[in-house]
């Protein structure tokens, strides 16, 4: 049963991780000591320095333990002494991996940390930017330094935590928002900023969600989720993958094809429950829910694998009504202007990690093999288009052959299901010696690699310690691009090169390569084939 279940999950390892009344009239705390803000819920005290201010560890919900585990996010109990906030909050539960080494069995977990700049007027607010973490079972807000973004950007950032994993996407047959706890919570987080940004000089009514990878799948969730209506103004997507398939094998070797790449059905995720509670002890369904919140998170973890089991999120539910892909086909999604990229060579990371460091890069003769086995009948054709000599190795072909099929084409239709309805701006991340920070092999050249644009937003001093004064610059433009986007809904700003619209109708719909000493349109389409592609059944 293991075995199977572990095939139907998908394992979605390593989706884009770094490696984190309306109550409106609040105002902000300006007096005498602008580290202490009065929230709605009591005062906070955080850090102050001449160049910004961060408050860490605020409590956005109640600490979801015993009962409330897989329960809708209930409010925090109030305080009224001055709460600590100048330390991060507790990651919610977790297992540290091979590429974070972030573990947790604290279910009190669900914090958020706001950076502002030093100095903010409740006369002027400020737009927030509301952050969330890639990856979907490991991760924590507090490990993305916003001190840089908030400052440059003149901008209030607010980076959250939410549950994960068997926490955030659990599913059973009668239990109420089975896999949809972390979008949950992610919506709680929102209402809290609703409620208590003017308090840190921030705008309540310009809001910018934005994520990476499956952060940025959480965002395109959100803009299909009728229960999230109204609570941002804007959106970015960095490297989402809310249309995406997988084929056989394109993530790790042996996995079978899925329709979706980051959604389950209520149905599906309610069974995988059903088939994980006996192995857990709790096989009566009548008692089962019981049993399993009376489990502790150490015994939940011993279960294999089961934080990636339910890593997605479950459609036909009040939070996620449709799978969010049919639901942006059909333009059913919140009218906001949107931000939305991928980086240029996306799938490296994937063969980089789960093929080559793991001792078994990919071969010639298993480069035929992959194309059959993923793409059947038309394995030939994609073979010639995309053949060995074109490449240094059959890894950089399945690599680059994955890239164009899975994450090119299916943020290029994004871009245009967007633009159909509002402003978009298209993005291709594209600096090709972006500092690397995962366990990469040596070996294998990771280009501009998923998740590669994160520290050039959240530039902190592990990244101001390996990058090159270029790079340096070019996190400088794209904080600025992505922060006049959070002010206006318009990435342009004085001293950045010009970035048009993402036009639906034009002949080379623009698109901004964003590289080194390198900022220009690219012909995304013939860059990565998708004529071929779109020529394809």
């Amino acid at each position: 049963m293991m075995s199977q279940l572990l095939k139907r999950s998908g394992m979605l390892f390593l989706f884009g991780l770094l490696l984190l009344g309306s109550g409106k009239g609040i105002t902000a705390t300006m007096a005498n000591d602008s580290s202490i803000v009065n929230t709605e819920a009591g005062p906070v005290q955080g850090v102050v320095t001449e160049a910004y201010r961060l408050f860490q560890g605020i409590p956005y919900a109640a600490p979801p333990m015993r009962d409330l585990r897989w329960h809708a996010p209930q409010p925090v109990m109030p305080w009224t002494d001055v709460l600590d906030a100048t330390q991060p909050g507790s990651p919610c539960p977790q297992l540290a991996t091979s590429y974070a080494e972030v573990g947790s069995v604290n279910e009190d977990c669900l914090f958020l940390n706001v950076t502002t700049p030093a100095v903010v007027s409740s006369e002027q607010l400020k737009p927030v930017m509301v952050w969330i973490h890639g990856d979907g079972a490991v991760g924590s807000g507090h490990l993305f330094d916003a001190r840089q973004l908030a400052t440059a950007g003149d901008v209030v950032v607010v980076t959250i935590n939410y549950r994960l994993g068997v926490f955030g996407a659990f599913g059973y047959p009668g239990l109420e928002g089975s896999g949809t706890f972390g979008l949950q919570d992610q919506q709680a987080a929102l209402r809290w900023v609703q409620r208590n940004a003017a308090a840190f000089g921030g705008d309540p009514d310009n809001v910018t969600l934005f994520g990476e990878s499956y952060g940025a799948q959480a965002v395109s969730a959100q803009l299909t989720s009728p229960t999230a209506a109204g609570l941002f103004q804007r959106a970015i997507i960095q490297s989402g993958f809310a249309l995406m398939d997988m084929p056989a094998g394109s993530l790790l070797p042996g996995l079978p094809a899925m329709e979706w790449y980051g959604w389950r059905s209520l149905a599906e995720v309610e069974s995988f429950g059903s088939m994980v509670a006996p192995g857990l002890g709790c096989a009566d369904p009548a008692t089962a829910l019981e049993c399993l919140r009376q489990l502790t998170v150490e015994q939940l973890l011993a279960y294999p694998q089961i934080m990636n089991i339910f890593q997605a999120y479950a459609f036909g539910t009040p939070t996620l009504p449709q799978v969010p892909a049919q639901a942006l086909r059909a333009g059913e999604f919140h009218r906001v202007p949107i931000i939305s990229g991928s980086t240029r060579d996306e799938h490296r990371t994937f063969v980089g990690l789960f093929f080559d460091l793991a001792g078994q890069p990919v071969t010639a003769g298993q480069y035929k093999l992959l194309l059959l086995g993923a793409f059947g009948k038309q394995a030939a054709r994609i073979e010639a288009q995309y053949p060995l000599a074109a490449f240094a190795s059959p890894s950089l072909a399945w690599a680059t052959v994955l890239t164009d099929r899975m994450w090119a084409r299916y943020t290029f239709e994004l871009n245009h299901l967007f633009a159909a309805q509002m402003p978009t701006y298209a993005y291709e991340f594209a600096d090709q010696n972006a500092p690397m920070y995962l366990p990469f092999p040596e070996s294998f050249p990771p280009g501009a690699f998923h998740a590669a644009d994160v520290p050039y937003l959240f530039n902190d001093e592990s990244f101001a310690a390996s990058a090159t004064t270029e790079q340096q610059h070019l996190s400088d433009q794209m904080i600025h691009y992505w922060t006049n986007f959070a002010r206006t809904g318009d990435p342009n700003g004085a001293d950045l090169p010009p970035w048009q619209p993402f036009e639906r109708g034009a002949v080379v719909p623009y698109v901004q390569s964003l590289a080194s000493n390198r900022i220009q349109a690219v012909d995304f389409a013939a860059e990565h084939q998708l004529d071929f592609w779109s020529s394809l059944p």
